[in-house]
């Protein structure tokens, strides 16, 4: 499928930054990753009204003044291979408005004939290539885009660099515009200032391992890759792409959900991960003893966890990743949903979202670098990827001041990743799990199917017999 050809709105020249910063070693793997196609976040917007460009611009303007890491540029230094944030003194993003004529374009352009005209524009703007070089210009960290879908649908696309803007960042900033939009695009939200790296944030002590130990864990992790089971890879060989299935719940199938969890002592990313692992096994058709190691990357909001601690909507990269496997066979979404969440909660006791933080970011560059060492050169490192903690929103009131009718929050995963890739938000007491997957190296027919079992096992594992507290 073709990248599209329109422009991208460039921001004006703006005088000398007055901050730097050089990049940390998480940051770094994304300045890496994102030129091949993981990592670019996408927070979107579907609205029954016409949004007010002006004021969607102050908002964002103003949100770039509170955070300033949204406004900067990252800028390579050739002849060091490292990466810097410049920080211009004022705000700079400009939106780019496209007219009904110019997104039907770009939607029949992108669209396979499947797809909702948001769905095939939310993809589109996964797959830019904004950051496939950075060179021989610097490159803002934020793009924003408003497309006219018909008379009363709007999409509003805001596209961000992982490197300076994790999943957290991303819907706390999306609560944040939604406030500022309801209004006139003004108001005081305070001002951060640009932290340091994570790496230099992390509580002494808990960084720190032997230089024999960091060379057998970088050992152990690669081994261990090679016992991976993966999804099976349809096409290996052409270019890839991300795409999104959405795996949806009703109030009541999200409660049962939740309290089964919360009787087992455990997160909603243990049910998950379990039900991902399970219906991946079952697409196989294997017998029933047959048992095939599966790789779980769980991804960990630190800021809580920092020296200073850092407020929750503080922008930035700032989670951790902890890979764990587990030998699936034929089993109950509970017994391997305690399962992999103990194995978490295990690895978070002994500091591995700390101290493992190097050895990770190593080897996902050195997947990048060398694709050959993955299956198929497929790049794939695990599975499937959660988040611990899913977002709650309530978006209710904003729902019908602005029109708000659906968003998505979440990010490109075709290059070096999982599988599949799950961003889940509990919007108004329902589940929403965006599924961004690399096609076309795993099908929409497969992920389809795969995500329709992954619900289906949720539902079931939830249903009355089943909540009781297994022992």
């Amino acid at each position: 499928m073709a990248q599209n050809s329109y422009n991208e709105a460039q921001s004006p020249e703006t005088s000398e930054p007055t901050e730097s910063r050089p990049v940390g070693g998480n940051e770094f793997s994304w300045c890496k990753a994102v030129p091949i196609g993981t990592g670019v976040t996408v927070l979107s917007l579907l609205l029954s009204k016409p949004p007010e460009i002006t004021i969607l611009k102050n908002a964002l303007h103003n949100l770039q003044n509170s955070h300033p890491i949204l406004r900067s540029k990252l800028h390579l230094d050739p002849s060091t291979n490292t990466f810097h944030f410049l920080i211009p003194a004022s705000p700079n993003v400009q939106v780019e408005h496209f007219d009904l004529a110019s997104t039907a374009s770009i939607v029949q352009a992108q669209s396979n004939g499947r797809d909702d005209p948001f769905h095939t524009l939310l993809e589109d703007q996964m797959n830019l290539d904004t950051w496939r070089d950075y060179e021989p210009r610097d490159l803002d960290v934020l793009y924003a885009s408003v497309f006219t879908l018909s008379h009363d649908r709007f999409a509003v696309f805001l596209r961000l660099h992982t490197s300076a803007c994790d999943r957290a960042a991303a819907v706390a900033l999306l609560m944040e515009l939604l406030r500022l939009f309801s209004d006139d695009g003004t108001g005081n939200i305070g001002e951060e200032k640009v932290s340091s790296a994570i790496e230099d944030l992390i509580p002494e002590g808990k960084l720190h391992k032997p230089f024999w130990a960091r060379g057998l864990d970088v050992l152990g992790y690669s081994l261990n890759a090679f016992r991976f089971a993966n999804l099976n890879f349809v096409d290996a060989a052409s270019p890839r792409r991300s795409r999104i299935v959405r795996l949806q719940l009703n109030v009541e199938e999200t409660k049962n959900l939740l309290a089964g969890c919360k009787s087992r002592g455990i997160k909603l990313c243990g049910a998950l991960a379990a039900a991902g692992m399970m219906a991946s096994w079952t697409s196989k058709g294997l017998p029933n003893y047959q048992r095939e190691k599966y790789a779980v990357v769980t991804l960990v909001d630190c800021r809580s966890l920092l020296d200073p601690v850092l407020p929750s909507n503080h922008a930035g990269f700032y989670h951790s990743a902890i890979l764990n496997t587990h030998d699936v066979a034929e089993e109950t979404l509970w017994e391997l949903a305690k399962r992999s969440y103990t194995s978490f909660v295990n690895a978070m006791n002994c500091n591995k979202h700390f101290s493992d933080m190097s050895d990770l970011n190593y080897l996902m560059c050195k997947a990048i670098e060398n694709p050959g060492l993955t299956p198929s050169s497929s790049l794939r490192t695990a599975l499937i990827s959660v988040f611990e903690d899913p977002i709650f929103v309530d978006s209710g009131e904003m729902d019908g001041e602005i029109g708000l009718e659906d968003f998505v929050g979440c990010a490109s995963a075709h290059g070096v990743g999982p599988s599949l890739a799950l961003f889940d938000t509990i919007r108004n007491g329902k589940l929403d799990c965006a599924c961004i997957y690399p096609w076309p190296l795993h099908s929409i027919e497969q992920i389809e199917g795969l995500v329709d079992h992954m619900k289906r096992i949720l539902v079931e594992g939830c249903s009355s017999e089943n909540q009781q507290t297994e022992p």
